[in-house]
């Protein structure tokens, strides 16, 4: 995970884990290599569930997250992904916005299990997009500022994020994402705040 997200505490019922490795055997860096999945799209059942929690450190959650990042990284223009996106109805989700013209807040890799949002405050309205729902855009209102807790997949370490902007929308929407809801669930008028899209990128 990067430096710049900070670890509150490790959780004792979570021993260290040991160190990703890429399918040659060796160490890569936080994530290993992994295959691309599908995105679902709605109105898929499992989009609409809630999302059970996990036990962050267990190899089956590391590698679904690996393949979350994956996904995001060869993703034109996606700058989140949650787990019941490619059918794990499960609370894991991956967000990076680093480089997002509309960032102010920016944590970088963000990789979190069983997350919450213990403050929030303010509100905004703005554009919001979504792979599950690749045919529109739509405005969404959200809180302005939020932070964020959970677990680190892989090492069981508890990572606060306080994010504003663009990057408080994304964690918003994945968490969304986790609790059954897509954008268009927080649409007030769709006659009047959805919108075609015409193009992914």
């Amino acid at each position: 995970m990067p430096k710049n997200l900070h670890a509150l505490t490790v959780d004792p019922q979570y021993a260290p884990a040991p160190a990703p490795i890429n399918s040659r055997g060796t160490i890569s860096g936080t994530f290993r290599l992994s295959p691309v999945r599908r995105v679902l799209s709605c109105p898929n059942a499992v989009l609409g569930m809630r999302a059970g929690e996990v036990n962050p450190r267990a190899a089956a959650v590391l590698e679904l997250a690996e393949s979350l990042v994956a996904l995001m990284r060869v993703s034109p223009a996606c700058v989140g992904l949650a787990a019941p996106q490619v059918g794990e109805s499960v609370r894991v989700f991956c967000m990076d916005l680093t480089g997002h013209k509309k960032a102010r807040s920016c944590a970088g890799l963000v990789v979190m299990a069983n997350p919450r949002i213990v403050e929030s405050s303010g509100e905004i309205l703005m554009r919001e997009g979504c792979m599950s729902v690749p045919d529109f855009t739509g405005d969404v209102r959200r809180a302005a500022t939020v932070v964020v807790e959970g677990y680190e997949p892989g090492s069981g370490k508890l990572v606060r994020v306080a994010a504003d902007a663009m990057e408080a929308r994304c964690l918003q929407h994945e968490i969304d994402h986790l609790d059954g809801f897509v954008f268009v669930d927080r649409v007030a008028d769709p006659s009047r705040s959805l919108f075609a899209r015409k193009t992914y990128a």
